[in-house]
């Protein structure tokens, strides 16, 4: 029989309460042996460990999350931190997506989310104190912007971390990320309007403060060398600013004959402010977006031409990295991921 682990001080609070005691007991194994498989510890054969799960699931045991931190020192939760404004959270597919993966994630480490947003300065501070509270075992911090103070307040709480996105160049140094293959999906994508033979390729682009938008952007840039500025257009990742940049575009230049937009949103305020007009998609203008989000796509006429990237997955590989962190199962942090990115060829392009 196993021995030498740690005892989970256990609480009760009434006869009607299983107990530790109580499993080990039903599972014929001792006290201790029981804390391991319930606390998730390694070292026990696996026939004993199911039976201390079948006991378990008999007698209803609900394990002391309090008392097993004071054993495990982790609390069981993971602040998950969105640089955005709350209408943006839930006005963006994209953020439900990425927060699904990562939900499913956590579900799957047994692990709580705590979600917190950026509604304006003095959130930064707020944030800074839950952290530095000692509340979470770790963090994911994603849609961050340049000069923002919240990768710096997160390394000061020492709170293992991993990014959402690629971080700014300058930021605090070995954090690992998770971020899609932005610039070469930009490239893809314009690569496809040049096939078919638009000569006139403009770009609605993303915040200049996100390195998603600035990738997106040099992808473009990559293809088309010696484009004119007037082809650019700045939006910031919402259905209106993209049929405010078109609008704009048509204006500057009412040859362009094909718009690749730096997310699905704004190519979707595109396609309404052409419809508007009178200007046939494809035929007049063509339009590509970049995301692949079905709550957009399925909404778009005609259907959006876009470039996909796994939104949902790498939340999960978010978790994944933090957890291998979190276990011990690196020295230093682990290395970044660039998931791949790839174009869906629809009625739009």
């Amino acid at each position: 029989m196993e021995s030498g682990e740690p005892a989970v001080p256990e609480q009760t609070t009434g006869s009607s309460r299983p107990t530790l005691e109580a499993v080990a007991a039903r599972a014929g194994v001792s006290r201790a042996t029981a804390s391991r498989v319930v606390n998730g510890g390694a070292g026990v054969r696996l026939p004993l460990a199911e039976k201390v799960r079948e006991a378990v699931r008999e007698l209803g045991y609900v394990p002391n999350h309090a008392a097993r931190s004071l054993v495990t020192r982790r609390h069981g939760a993971v602040a998950v931190i969105i640089a955005e404004p709350e209408f943006r959270i839930f006005s963006d597919p994209f953020f439900e997506k990425q927060v699904r993966g990562i939900s499913r994630e956590l579900t799957a480490h047994d692990t709580q989310l705590v979600l917190l947003w950026v509604e304006g300065h003095g959130d930064h501070e707020r944030i800074s104190r839950y952290l530095d509270g000692g509340h979470v075992d770790g963090a994911l911090a994603f849609s961050l912007h340049t000069a923002d103070r919240l990768p710096a307040l997160i390394a000061r709480s020492r709170v293992p971390v991993v990014f959402g996105g690629r971080p700014v160049s300058g930021a605090e140094p070995a954090v690992p990320f998770v971020d899609c293959d932005n610039r070469g999906g930009a490239r893809e994508a314009v690569r496809y309007l040049v096939s078919l033979g638009r000569r006139n390729i403009g770009h609605i682009a993303g915040p200049g403060t996100q390195t998603s938008a600035l990738d997106r952007l040099a992808g473009y840039r990559d293809v088309l060398v010696d484009a004119d500025p007037a082809l650019v257009c700045q939006g910031d990742f919402t259905r209106e600013s993209g049929a405010r940049a078109m609008a704009g575009l048509l204006e500057r230049r009412p040859d362009v004959d094909a718009v690749f937009a730096a997310n699905d949103l704004m190519a979707a305020g595109a396609l309404g402010a052409l419809r508007e007009r009178g200007i046939r998609v494809p035929e007049d203008v063509a339009v590509v977006g970049f995301d692949d989000m079905d709550a957009v796509v399925r909404a778009t006429e005609p259907a959006l031409t876009t470039v996909r990237q796994d939104i949902e997955g790498m939340g999960r590989l978010m978790v994944r990295l933090l957890m291998r962190m979190l276990d011990g199962a690196v020295d230093a942090a682990p290395a970044s991921v660039i998931t791949p990115t790839g174009l869906v060829r629809r009625e739009s392009a």
